[in-house]
């Protein structure tokens, strides 16, 4: 007798034929029944036998990252609820209102679901690693190297989006606080669970590792738009590391990495690889997910999508549970009624509500991960950190002039590097509202989480000397990892 625990499925992701990895259990006599096979077995007989099966292990890894609980859904919706830029209105704690009030604990469903979901990113890549390791010639070299950089790259996207959450800052200590468990070996069973935590630093370290090592193997481009868009390329792990490299306050390494991709004068470009570039705001997030200044989002497609109380478009905007703050930068003076960026909002019951993601269900707009008008902002920061405040400027005014051509930022904003990288951190606010950036914005710069409320609803600052300034670690990990609070 056969008892099939687990069968491997077949699902659409950007065009691509994606296997899950194949987690099976077979039984044939009681002993075996009554002591299966842990969930966690991975059957490795078939996966690498062809260049097909390869390629969907390397979708697979894609698939992962855009889970619920990861950049598909959850993540976004979880990170901009911790900030001050909306108020909640329902008190639904399946839609982040733990996170809104500052009351998130180590049972809340989403502190166990959102480290889950970036360990079985994590995992997956490390298994996909092994196995070309272990089955040279299944695929051509170049291209074998090319997977594993992908499998690089999004290991070290899931552990910069864990160590943001679950550590205490980079620049609180320079990084000695501890950090995560770093796994970076292939697992199929239980064996290995227990594992202490790294340094925050050794987690960098790790991260600035992999984001090395793959920008020298992935491809320039691919062939088409959308693949620039939802696959990693050379240019996405420098962008990638222009974020890591602000998160630890090495501003001199986000100026390296930024040059790489961003020319030396107006009108910015990346002249080598995919030539990135700002495009119309409007456009990028109604009409044209795929465009230059895309350099990574997850995809959408009427038979792969997140929607429900996991869609940030559906929790924001749809299902109107969180409206626009008008305390926070909403209520900017000097964000203009000119700037395209304002058309992103509907007003309902005299509130406005976000509609940057503007598709109805299914949901079918892209989440974005990585824009290059970020990494135009990260250099603008890092340039004034150094002392080049003109550059700064100029990186920071071709951000804003895309959106409101007619805008001209009072001398007062750009006149000191202080208050040239405060006006820089609030561009931030506007240009990435709604994409999943604040909470990393108030954390990596040890700024409090304002208070908000309104007539219904309120939350309490947060310090950075308080224990709910992070995400506590899940009872899940707590439970099985006996070596992760050692």
């Amino acid at each position: 007798m056969t008892i099939q625990r687990a069968t491997s499925f077949v699902r659409r992701f950007s065009g691509y034929l994606t296997l899950s990895l194949l987690l099976t259990a077979t039984a044939c006599n009681e002993t075996n029944l009554l002591n299966p096979a842990p969930e966690t077995a991975v059957s490795g007989a078939n996966a690498f036998d062809t260049p097909d099966r390869i390629l969907g292990l390397v979708n697979g890894i894609y698939k992962a990252v855009k889970g619920v609980n990861f950049y598909g859904g959850n993540y976004y919706t979880y990170s901009e609820a911790r900030g001050e830029e909306f108020i909640n209105r329902t008190s639904n704690t399946f839609t982040a209102y733990e996170a809104w009030n500052q009351t998130l604990n180590s049972g809340s469903n989403f502190v166990a679901g959102f480290w889950i979901a970036g360990y079985a990113a994590i995992n997956n890549a490390n298994i996909l690693i092994k196995g070309l390791a272990d089955n040279p010639g299944k695929v051509d070299a170049t291209l074998a190297k090319q997977y594993v950089a992908e499998a690089k790259f999004l290991r070290a996207l899931s552990y910069f989006a864990l160590v943001t959450a679950y550590a205490r800052p980079y620049n609180e200590n320079k990084g000695t606080s501890p950090g995560l468990p770093l796994r970076v070996q292939a697992e199929t069973t239980s064996a290995n669970n227990d594992l202490k935590r790294s340094s925050v630093a050794e987690v960098y370290a790790q991260i600035i590792k992999d984001l090395d090592e793959a920008e020298a193997d992935l491809p320039l481009t691919y062939s088409t738009a959308l693949l620039n868009t939802t696959r990693a390329h050379r240019n996405t792990a420098i962008a990638l590391k222009t974020r890591v490299y602000l998160n630890t306050g090495n501003w001199a390494k986000v100026v390296e990495e930024a040059r790489k991709i961003v020319s030396t004068s107006a009108p910015y470009v990346a002249s080598t690889g995919v030539n990135h570039r700002l495009q119309n705001i409007v456009e990028i997030f109604t009409t044209n997910y795929t465009s230059t200044e895309s350099i990574l989002s997850v995809p959408m497609t009427e038979l792969d999508n997140v929607t429900g109380q996991s869609s940030f478009p559906y929790v924001f905007n749809a299902n109107s549970e969180y409206n626009l703050n008008p305390a926070g930068i909403w209520g900017d003076t000097e964000w203009k009624s000119t700037d395209l960026r304002r058309t992103f909002a509907r007003t309902a019951s005299g509130v406005q509500f976000l509609t940057k993601y503007s598709k109805p269900s299914p949901f079918l707009d892209y989440m974005p991960i990585i824009r290059y008008s970020e990494v135009l902002l990260n250099y603008a920061e890092a340039a004034a950190r150094t002392g080049d405040l003109t550059l700064a400027t100029n990186l920071l005014k071709a951000v804003r002039n895309r959106s409101d051509t007619s805008y001209s930022f009072p001398a007062s904003a750009l006149s000191t590097e202080t208050a040239l990288v405060g006006t820089i951190w609030k561009e931030r606010r506007i240009e990435l509202l709604g994409e999943g950036f604040r909470t990393n914005d108030i954390v990596r710069n040890l700024q409090t989480f304002p208070a908000k409320s309104s007539s219904s609803n309120s939350a309490p600052a947060v310090t950075p000397a308080q224990d709910n300034y992070i995400y506590p670690l899940p009872n899940v990990e707590i439970i099985t990892n006996k070596l992760l609070l050692q």
